[in-house]
C-alpha cells in the first residue's frame, strides 16, 4: 500500500491530536498505509517515523498539545538534511505528507516539494490565528476558553479588592486572541497591534466610570505590542488604582481540546487526506465564511494576514 505520513510542526495547539487521529483513520479507509512522524522536521531528518498501528492513536482525542511532539529544525534549511529526509520517506514507501502547523512549517514543506516532489497538504494549527486565507486555525477556540476562564477568575479578585488587572495574551504580532477575549470577557481596555489607542481618552472614559461607582477594571493587552508593563504603570499612576499584571503565557496553548476544535480537526483532516487522494500537491486547508476549501501554498505564504474587520470594530471603543 502507498504510504501517507502525518506530522505536527511549530508551536503546539489543542486540536492537533484529534487531527492526527482522523488523518490516520481516514487515510486507512482510503487504502493508504498511515505513518506517524515524531518530533516534527527533526524527526523527518532523523527517521523518527513509525507505522501507525490500530492502537497508535487510541485515547488521544481529548489530550492537548501533540503526542507526535514538535520541534523547529534549522537543519531542514540545508539541502543535505532535506535529502536525508526524502530518503527516509522512500525507505518507508511514503509518498504523501500531511503537516499540521503554521505558515513556517508550510514553507518548509513547500521547499521540500520543490526539491523532491513529495506532495503535502497543510492543516492550519496555531493559537495566534494568523494564517492568511483561513478564518480559523486549530487551537484557537481552546486557547480562547483558557483565557476566558483565567480572566473570569481574575475578575473575582479584582472586584473583591477594587483592583485593576492587566492581562497579557499571546499571539505574536496578531491581536486576535486579545480582541476576541476583550470583547467576550467584558474588558474595559484592549491594546493590540492592529488598533491605534488613545490613553488620554481611555483615562477620561474610565475616570468617569470610577466616579460613578466602578470599583475594578480589566485590560487585555496583546504581547506583540510590548505594552503590558507600561499599561500597568499607567493605570496605577493615572487612575490611582492598585494595578497588577498577569502574563498568561503558555497556559493558553494547553488544555483538552474544546468540542469546536475537535470537530474542526476532523473536518480539516478529512479535507487534507482527500486533497492528496485527488492528486493535489501543495494545498493548505482553509475555512472561510463557514465553508471548507483549499488554497495553493503560495496564496497563503505570499498574502498578509488581516483580522476580521467586524472584530476590530467591536474593539475600537476599548481603545479610546
Amino acid at each position: 500500500m502507498e504510504g501517507i505520513a502525518v506530522m505536527t510542526s511549530g508551536g503546539d495547539a489543542a486540536g492537533m491530536n484529534p487531527a492526527v487521529k482522523c488523518t490516520v483513520e481516514h487515510s486507512r479507509s482510503l487504502g493508504y498505509e498511515p505513518y506517524l512522524i515524531y518530533d516534527g522536521l527533526r524527526g523527518l531528518i532523523d527517521n523518527n517515523i513509525e507505522k501507525a498501528g490500530n492502537r497508535s492513536t487510541s485515547g488521544i482525542i481529548n489530550r492537548g498539545g501533540t503526542v507526535l511532539r514538535s520541534t523547529r529544525s534549522e537543519r531542514f534549511f540545508k539541502y543535505e538534511s532535506r535529502k536525508q529526509a526524502y530518503e527516509n520517506l522512500q525507505s518507508h514507501g511514503i509518498n504523501k505528507l500531511v503537516v499540521i502547523g503554521g505558515d513556517g512549517s508550510f514553507r518548509a514543506l513547500n521547499q521540500f516539494y520543490s526539491d523532491f516532489k513529495v506532495p503535502f497538504a497543510g492543516i492550519p494549527a496555531t493559537i495566534d490565528n494568523d494564517i492568511p486565507g483561513t478564518d480559523y486555525c486549530l487551537g484557537v477556540d481552546t486557547a480562547l476558553n483558557m483565557i476566558r476562564s483565567s480572566v473570569d477568575s481574575i475578575r473575582d479578585t479584582a472586584n473583591s479588592f477594587s483592583r485593576a488587572f492587566v492581562v497579557e495574551t499571546m499571539g505574536r504580532d496578531c491581536g486576535y486572541l486579545a480582541m476576541a477575549s476583550a470583547v467576550t470577557c467584558g474588558a474595559e481596555i484592549c491594546i493590540v497591534p492592529e488598533l491605534d489607542y488613545d490613553l488620554d481618552k481611555i483615562g477620561e472614559r474610565l475616570r468617569i466610570q470610577l466616579e460613578e461607582g466602578r470599583n475594578f477594571l480589566i485590560a487585555i493587552v496583546a504581547e506583540g505590542t510590548g505594552m503590558s508593563d507600561y499599561i500597568t504603570r499607567w493605570v496605577g499612576d493615572n487612575l490611582k488604582m492598585d494595578a497588577r499584571l498577569t502574563i498568561l503565557g503558555h497556559i493558553q496553548r494547553g488544555g483538552s481540546p474544546t468540542v469546536r476544535d475537535r470537530l474542526m480537526a476532523f473536518k480539516f483532516a478529512v479535507a487534507a487526506v482527500e486533497s492528496l487522494h485527488r492528486g493535489e500537491t501543495c494545498n493548505i486547508m482553509v475555512y472561510r465564511s463557514g465553508n471548507f476549501g483549499t488554497l495553493p501554498i503560495h496564496k497563503v505564504t505570499d498574502t498578509a494576514h488581516t483580522v476580521d474587520p467586524s472584530l476590530i470594530e467591536l474593539c475600537k471603543p476599548l481603545c479610546r
